[in-house]
């Protein structure tokens, strides 16, 4: 168990790393139509949402062959992670714009991070409790999440 420890904490660095990046990405590649699936394209909350997914998913497929074949409620564990560190990042988002009257750089950051900590953690207790399987479903949630992402990118 302490190696899925270890693995989790490399997969909050990697999806920080990588989500910052995916920030820009999309720029860099000269508005490139198949980099924007992933990145974000504008500042709107729906396309930072992929900064926290797309990584998250990546880093999700290196971890089921590394560990989650072996492990029954893997795919249940990843997508609620995920869908809860989706559903914190807008929740934090209004939630302090609302309050302050703007948004700050500084807090958009900490709140990416805080939901990809939190996204992480809770996959992890999942796995840590394999009373929780509904595999089919959530891969099938998670199919719907990329395809909902890649057709809302362009108007």
């Amino acid at each position: 168990m302490k190696d899925i420890k270890s693995v989790m904490y490399l997969g909050i660095v990697f999806t920080i790393i990588v989500g910052c990046l995916l920030h820009f990405t999309y720029e860099w590649s000269g508005r490139n139509s198949f980099v924007a699936l992933f990145s974000a394209v504008n500042e709107s909350t729906w396309e930072h949402l992929k900064l926290l997914f797309f990584p998250y998913l990546i880093f999700t497929v290196l971890e089921y062959f590394y560990y989650g074949n072996d492990s029954p409620n893997f795919i249940t564990a990843k997508c609620i992670g995920v869908i809860c560190g989706l559903i914190l990042i807008p929740i934090l988002f209004y939630t302090y714009t609302t309050i302050l009257g703007t948004n700050y750089f500084i807090f958009d950051i900490l709140i990416f991070i805080l939901s990809v900590i939190i996204s992480y953690v809770i996959s992890y207790r999942i796995l840590m409790n394999p009373a929780l399987e509904i595999n089919f479903i959530c891969l099938f949630l998670l199919i719907c999440i990329t395809f909902a992402f890649f057709k809302y990118t362009f108007p």
